[in-house]
């Protein structure tokens, strides 16, 4: 049987390193942390690919469009604080449970209810984010298992279940068309369903957790500046991606005229471009460092998402996202390898706080499109200054890189 990393705090020996990732960690447990989180982002998202269907048949502006589907991520970014305490306080396995629960009963119910309105839209969205809080879950879940020299990979790994948002841009579009848009969310129930049982069998939590803490405790890492860094450098990889993901099939649309089921393909293609390479971010961070890895991400991604301001063709626009998401993949999974290496200790909370980071940024972004387009006509704005964020988050990076390889302790590379 497996066993999970040492923990300095428990005392005794370190264990030797393992010479294999695969037989240092707990497979079955990897496995269903990224069957969760693929199907917990698939209906994360799942309001961006129905979106044209639905604000035609509830005639919503621009603005409202861009909120609709910028509410998951909201919502799902402040229920990661709340996931990483309750992981910290009850493991990541009940955890995970207790969130899959409520989002197959709230998509069950909206399905039988109906959604008839604006404001229906965005309280379905606050149910579907506690699907996108699932990160706070799956990754520690996953982490524990795993030593440092480790973490990029196990970390990436559980991560590249964003690749759900690839399901719900293929499917929900089709499915929608055959059935109406309603149905998919009855639908989505069948395959998370599945996954739950799965999910239930092969997750097992890691011996030795961390101690519970007081309350106050958790939040203890807000007073170290390198948390709120990590926050801000994870708001523009992950948000850039799970906005453009929730985005895509509204501007594909607006933009290029295409029918919802074709802007599905084409935001598709992105994303899946996006989630392949988030391992890969992670075991290049591994190889060459975290900062390094993330320097070249928010270079690669400012270009890419500037040259989207100016695409005047769908084949320009579409070349300029993929380059931007595959940058925005890898910088997701270069953060959460610098995260356990500076805060082993407090993993589960600061999954939560840096995951929370990472959905306001998607929620500014998706929101931001929507309001550029009501109020200029164009995408353009929107763009440039998310492309800005990147340009800022490099100066950013530049001025902390040589503290933390300072004062950085975990022996991998930063």
């Amino acid at each position: 049987m497996a066993t999970a990393y040492w923990d300095r705090e428990e005392g005794g020996a370190p264990p030797a390193v393992a010479t294999s990732f695969w037989k240092a960690g707990h497979t079955p447990t990897l496995i269903a942390a990224f069957l969760y989180f693929d199907l917990a982002f698939m209906v994360w998202v799942l309001l961006g690919p129905l979106a044209p269907m639905i604000s035609k048949t509830l005639m919503l502006t621009p603005a409202e469009k861009g909120l609709m589907v910028a509410t998951p991520t909201l919502a799902g970014a402040l229920l990661r604080v709340f996931n990483g305490l309750l992981v910290d306080r009850i493991g990541p396995k009940r955890s995970g449970a207790i969130s899959q629960i409520i989002v197959i009963v709230g998509l069950f119910s909206a399905w039988a209810m109906g959604v008839n309105s604006f404001g229906g839209t965005l309280m379905l969205g606050v149910i579907l984010g506690f699907a996108g809080a699932s990160f706070a879950i799956a990754l520690p879940l996953a982490s524990r298992w795993y030593p440092p020299e480790h973490q990029g990979k196990a970390m990436g790994l559980a991560g590249m279940g964003n690749s759900g948002t690839v399901l719900a841009s293929l499917f929900a579009p089709m499915l929608a068309k055959a059935f109406g848009w309603n149905a998919v969310l009855g639908l989505a129930c069948i395959p998370l369903s599945i996954v739950f049982a799965a999910y239930m069998v092969m997750a097992k939590d890691a011996p030795n957790p961390p101690a519970p803490k007081k309350l106050i405790d958790y939040f203890q890492p807000l007073g170290n500046a390198d948390a709120w860094w990590l926050m801000a450098f994870y708001a523009v990889t992950f948000g850039g991606f799970v906005g453009l993901a929730a985005s895509l099939p509204i501007y594909f649309t607006d933009q290029f005229g295409l029918t919802p089921i074709v802007a599905g393909y084409c935001t598709a293609g992105c994303v899946f471009a996006g989630s392949l390479v988030r391992p890969l971010g992670g075991a290049l961070a591994d190889r060459i460092g975290g900062v390094k890895t993330l320097t070249m991400v928010y270079i690669v991604a400012a270009l890419a998402l500037a040259g989207v301001a100016f695409a005047t063709t769908l084949v320009g626009a579409l070349g300029c996202f993929v380059l931007a998401m595959l940058a925005l993949g890898t910088g997701n999974g270069s953060v959460f390898q610098l995260v356990p290496q500076r805060f082993q200790s407090e993993i589960g909370v600061m999954t939560g706080l840096v995951g929370m980071a990472g959905g306001i940024g998607g929620f500014y972004l998706a929101s931001s499109l929507g309001i550029a387009k009501q109020l200029t006509g164009s995408f353009s704005s929107g763009f440039l200054i998310f492309a800005g964020f990147a340009v800022i988050a490099v100066l950013s990076l530049t001025l902390v890189k040589a503290r933390w390889r300072a004062t950085w302790t975990s022996g991998a590379r930063i």
